[in-house]
């Protein structure tokens, strides 16, 4: 139980500082980032398969669905990965926060609509004031809150195809990664070649360690993730993912000094009573759940 939460904390505190990590590279554009982020991502965990000797997995993606879903899944990982990307390097770190916030109640949604999944009461009214949360930040605004929907919307239906998936974390990233390492290899190829490839081009080598850095900081705190996924309750795990985007919204106020006012306070405050709702549902019907299964 320790070493499973322990495990999981060091994984959303790694995606919680993930700001960082992409400040320090804002020289180079976002696709870019993006696409060597993939080159050195399937690199990484190539060794780590190799080290593990663990191929054995590759017969299944053979299977036409299992191809299909993971070639959805890599497309819907990108689309994630570039939005978020583009909006810690443009200074709304705040905003993708709140993406993550809303990915929990976005994921119930999920369940609702595709799996059939029957809500609770209070699940429904925690979607209810979450909804009220992201309405009052739009008008306040006078635009759709898009990069923390995009965010949301795209990870939501990366874990719902993860949720079915037949290969494990390790094997199902590598395997994503190598659907898109074509398109990367393309594309930095293409840059290379008209003199755009900021890997070659820039004066400073700091930021060539930081895109070949991309591999184990992709691959780390997923592994982590997976390790202290198995070991730890469904309820300690939901509680703990928050901690990823509230590091995220702490380093856009104190660190970035994003804008953050009073009116877009209330917005924050609606939608983090949603999870508060949520989480407590959660933590009060394990235990029912548990006496259940004992008697």
């Amino acid at each position: 139980m320790r070493t499973g939460t322990l495990s999981a904390a060091l994984a959303f505190l790694c995606w919680g500082l993930f700001p960082l990590y992409f400040h320090a590279i804002q020289e180079v554009p976002p696709l870019q980032i993006l696409a060597h982020r993939m080159l050195w991502s399937l690199l990484f965990l190539l060794i780590v398969l190799t080290l593990r000797r663990q191929w054995a997995w590759l017969t299944q993606v053979r299977q036409p669905r299992v191809l299909g879903s993971f070639i959805a899944s890599a497309l819907l990982l990108s689309i994630n990965w570039l939005i978020y990307i583009w909006a810690v390097n443009n200074g709304h770190v705040i905003e993708a926060s709140l993406g993550y916030f809303i990915n929990p109640l976005v994921n119930i949604m999920f369940g609702y609509v595709l799996l059939h999944e029957r809500l609770r009461r209070t699940q429904w009214m925690a979607i209810g004031v979450a909804a009220l949360g992201v309405a009052w930040l739009t008008w306040q605004a006078g635009t759709v809150p898009w990069i923390a929907l995009a965010l949301a919307a795209s990870f939501g239906g990366y874990g719902l195809l993860r949720k079915t998936a037949r290969l494990g974390a390790l094997e199902g990233l590598s395997f994503e990664t190598m659907v898109l390492f074509p398109l990367a290899a393309a594309y930095v190829t293409w840059l290379t070649l008209h003199g755009q490839n900021a890997f070659v081009n820039t004066g400073s080598n700091t930021t060539r360690l930081l895109l070949i850095a991309a591999g184990p900081i992709t691959a780390i705190p997923l592994l982590l993730f997976a390790s202290g996924a198995r070991q730890i309750p469904l309820s300690v795990l939901g509680l703990l993912q928050y901690l990823s985007p509230t590091l995220q919204f702490l380093l856009g106020v104190w660190l970035f000094h994003e804008a953050f006012t009073r009116e877009r306070l209330v917005g924050f405050v609606l939608i983090w009573l949603a999870l508060a709702l949520f989480a407590a549902e959660g933590l009060w019907k394990r235990p029912q759940a548990t006496v259940t299964k004992q008697a």
